[in-house]
């Protein structure tokens, strides 16, 4: 697995790199990073938050990492779309990575439209994650039921995926099914924007379907030796090469305080 991504510079969790609803602030970020050299920004997801997001307690850092059940359910998350239209519109070369995009929470044909424009307005620099997310509440809030949602993700993909291959398209699935419809603008690969998938570890619903549709990994932590080799021997026999495939890594800064500047060296060498 020899593809490494560079730098990526992460938006919408590090909250207080711009003040709450300064979205032109985000956008700036973009901006800068791209002037700088990085390689792609990220942006997160969630349609909303309920009391459970924080029912562990709240970070008393407002920076340091804040793991699920211990976050501020009125924190801002703004719509991922939208803003990387925004960003798509005001960079020309960095990639923009929706990471982690809820996608059971969205219907697949009209999430396929928006994510092939989106392709489009940026010239083919569009990187998805889909995810399943574990906040129940914005799952009871929509009206998806949450403990279907791995099924639902997998059959999001694959009515996706059918969308963006050509058209007309028709798909029968177990949640969606259309017949001899046309979605247009396609994307600009015919089979739509790269897909990252990641998790805790490389447990079998993600590794079917990295070897089906990804086209990158992007672990929580770094992947075990044992991980590795379950992915590798799965997209070998899938007839894939373990070259293809992104590797996203990542390190994490310690901020002693609210208005403390990290000092990387110490995550950066480990």
């Amino acid at each position: 697995m020899s593809r490494a991504l560079g730098g990526l510079l992460i938006l919408t969790e590090n909250h207080t790199l711009v003040p709450p609803g300064n979205l032109d602030g985000l956008v700036e970020m973009a901006r800068a990073a791209e002037r700088a050299g990085m390689d792609a920004v990220m942006l997160g997801d969630h349609v909303c938050l309920g009391p459970s997001a924080g029912a562990l307690g709240r970070p008393e850092n407002p920076r340091s990492y804040a793991a699920p059940g211990k976050q501020d359910p009125a924190t801002e998350w703004p719509s991922p779309i939208v803003m990387a239209a925004a960003i798509a519109a005001s960079t020309s070369r960095i990639r923009i990575v929706l990471a982690a995009l809820i996608t059971p929470l969205r219907n697949p044909v009209v999430l396929a439209k928006d994510l092939a424009t989106l392709d489009r307005l940026s010239a083919g620099r569009l990187v998805v994650q889909p995810t399943v997310s574990w906040a129940r509440d914005e799952y009871q809030a929509v009206g998806v039921a949450f403990e279907s949602r791995g099924r639902i993700l997998d059959d999001g993909l694959a009515a996706m995926k059918a969308l963006w291959q050509g058209a007309p398209a028709s798909y029968e699935g177990e949640y969606f099914s259309f017949d001899a419809v046309y979605s247009k603008p396609s994307p600009v690969d015919p089979g739509g924007p790269a897909l990252w998938f990641g998790g805790q570890s490389v447990h079998p619903p993600l590794l079917r379907r990295l070897v089906a549709h990804g086209s990158g990994l992007h672990p929580f932590g770094s992947p075990s030796r044992a991980d590795l080799e379950a992915l590798e021997a799965g997209l070998r026999r899938a007839g894939r090469s373990p070259d293809d495939l992104e590797m996203i890594g990542g390190t994490r800064a310690t901020f002693d305080g609210p208005e403390d500047i990290a000092d990387l060296d110490e995550p950066m060498a480990s």
